[in-house]
This record gives structure tokens, C-alpha cells and sequence, in this order.
């Protein structure tokens, strides 16, 4: 693996999320591995979890860490080719990028969708050019199109949590007062389709993801009888995909309840954070021993940490 930007950059899925849970089980166990190595965290958006698992992820293999926001610190980077830069950027992410690569071992990004252009935004300019021009590996720690590190620590929580072979999981579209990218919506369908599960999507009408990630998964405008006998519960809101980048619809009735979670197999709720309280889920559900948003939010440190690992140990 040379660099980690999607779900299927692991070519045996399920073998990673066991060895992330043995990672789990025996943090230290490799924390010598990164020794004299350096992990350098680019943020163009704010991020809390991603941040934060992820240094402890690094410092738990012995990693050191560098850390820059680019939308307060660094120079604003133009990644277009032929330009003449005469605008607000003041450096190009061909120079940047090989610089960076200089002073790292392993260089994590994080960068948001626009949700202004959609093909601008499925290019992944950003993340791609870091590829192009980088020399060391790279992780992506949200692009606008994926989440990685978040779908594989949702598998590692289902596969910690789940009472049968076969869980019915449903991925439930629920409102917000912003428009969201579909990044962890596309993992997390993307992760689903590595594991065994019985998978519904619940969305609003005009709500369908990306058809080439959606494929021929089971969808239905019916949250309630999605819900019926489930085993997990995710929720999550994005924009409209054919609409890009618009909000069609902000009905509370999408808003995930304890009346509603009572139609499930007491499923346990699920959740990437941050989450709006009694907007996307009710104080109830998202405080009740099935709430696992806590859980996930642990296992993205052991998720991160596997990644660097491997990423290693290629080299």
C-alpha cells in the first residue's frame, strides 16, 4: 500500500480490522516502529477527532508530529498547472509538496469538499496533487469525496459490538441546518460492502449518493420500515447529489428518536460526530448505553494507528 486514500486501498478488509482490534488490545506493542520518524498533519479544514486520534495514533508507534493549518498558517497554495500566479496564492503544491516530503516520513491531509462544484469536487484536486508531488506516502484523513480512517473505524466497532454473523445495518439520511459533503457516506457504504451485513440506505427522495458507490444497494424513502429489526443505526446528513451541494430537505421527522430506535432490534446507534443534538438525534438516543458514538470515536485511533503501520512497513 503505498498511500491510504480510499476504504479500498486495503486489499484484505476484514484481516485489517482484526489486526486493527489487536492493535487495540496491545497499543504499545509496536512503538518503536515509527522511532526517528516524522508524521507531518496538514489541515485545510478545522477538525477535532481526526486531529487528535490521529497524533495519538503516531505518538503510540513513536512517531514525532508536525502540524499545520493551512487556512491560518501556511501560504495559499494553487494547484492548478500553467497559471500565472498573480492572485492570493502564493506558492504552488508542486514546490510545497515536495518540501513537505522532505521534513516527513508519512504527510496526512485533510481538505473538505466546496460542495460548489461537483466535478471540481470528485477530481480531489487537493489529495491527488499531494500524491503527484509528494515522495513520501499519504493518508487521507478527509477528502472531499471519502473518509477513510472514519468507515474503518466504524468496522472495527461493528465487528466489536454485533451479536450475529449477519447485522442488518441502515445508513439514515437525517437533516441539518447546513449542507454536508458525502464523504463519510461513501466510506461507510463502501466499508459496508467488504462486510457481512444486510444494508439498507434511508433517504429522503432526491437524497441518492454517488450511483458508481451506491451500486445496487437496498434504498428506500421509508426511514421507519428501514429501521424495522435493525442492528445498527447510522445517521448521517448530506446534500443532494444530483442538486449539488443543496439542501431539498430539513423535515424533523428524519430526526432520529427513541420512539424510532424502539422499531429496530435494540440496535445500537452510531454516529461520526459531530452531531447536532435534537437535529439529527435526540438527547435520549445519543445518551443511551446503545449509543456508541463514543466507542467509534476511540477506535479511530487504532484504525489511524494501523494505517501508519502498514504504511511503514512497506517502506
Amino acid at each position: 500500500m503505498k498511500n491510504f486514500i480510499s476504504i479500498d486501498d486495503l486489499s484484505d478488509f476484514e484481516k485489517s480490522v482484526s489486526e486493527a482490534i489487536d492493535l487495540k488490545n496491545n497499543s504499545l506493542k509496536f512503538n518503536s516502529l515509527g522511532k526517528n520518524k516524522s508524521l507531518a498533519m496538514l489541515f485545510f479544514n478545522p477538525s477535532l477527532r481526526t486531529r487528535l486520534s490521529t497524533q495519538k495514533a503516531a505518538q503510540n508507534l513513536g512517531f514525532n508530529t508536525m502540524v499545520m493549518n493551512f487556512n491560518d498558517e501556511g501560504w495559499k497554495l494553487e494547484f492548478q498547472n500553467g497559471v500565472e500566479m498573480n492572485g492570493s496564492s502564493s506558492e504552488h503544491v508542486k514546490e510545497a509538496a515536495s518540501v513537505i516530503s522532505q521534513y516527513c516520513d508519512i504527510i496526512a491531509i485533510r481538505a473538505f469538499a466546496s460542495l460548489n462544484d461537483k466535478e471540481a469536487d470528485e477530481s480531489e484536486l487537493v489529495i491527488n496533487s499531494f500524491c503527484k508531488y509528494s515522495s513520501v506516502p499519504i493518508i487521507n484523513m478527509e477528502s472531499a469525496t471519502a473518509h477513510p480512517l472514519q468507515a474503518l473505524a466504524d468496522a472495527i466497532t461493528i465487528k466489536e459490538h454485533k451479536k450475529t454473523n449477519r447485522p442488518k445495518v441502515v445508513l439514515t439520511w437525517a437533516p441539518h441546518p447546513k449542507p454536508l459533503p458525502h464523504a463519510v457516506a461513501n466510506s461507510f457504504v463502501k466499508m459496508i460492502k467488504k462486510i457481512n451485513a444486510d444494508f439498507v440506505i434511508s433517504r429522503p427522495e432526491g437524497y441518492h449518493l454517488n450511483s458508481k458507490i451506491e451500486g445496487q444497494v437496498n434504498t428506500t424513502t421509508d426511514q421507519e420500515e428501514a429501521l424495522k429489526n435493525a442492528d445498527f443505526v447510522y445517521a448521517k446528513n448530506w446534500c443532494s447529489y444530483k442538486n449539488y451541494g443543496k439542501i431539498l430537505k430539513n423535515d424533523s421527522s428524519w430526526k432520529i428518536t427513541s420512539k424510532k430506535m424502539n422499531l429496530t432490534n435494540n440496535a445500537k446507534f452510531m454516529h461520526c460526530l459531530p452531531v447536532r443534538r435534537n437535529i439529527i438525534v435526540s438527547d435520549s438516543v445519543i445518551e443511551s448505553p446503545n449509543s456508541l458514538v463514543i466507542q467509534q470515536a476511540r477506535n479511530r485511533v487504532y484504525a489511524t494507528q494501523l494505517i501508519l503501520k502498514k504504511l511503514i512497513e512497506n517502506e
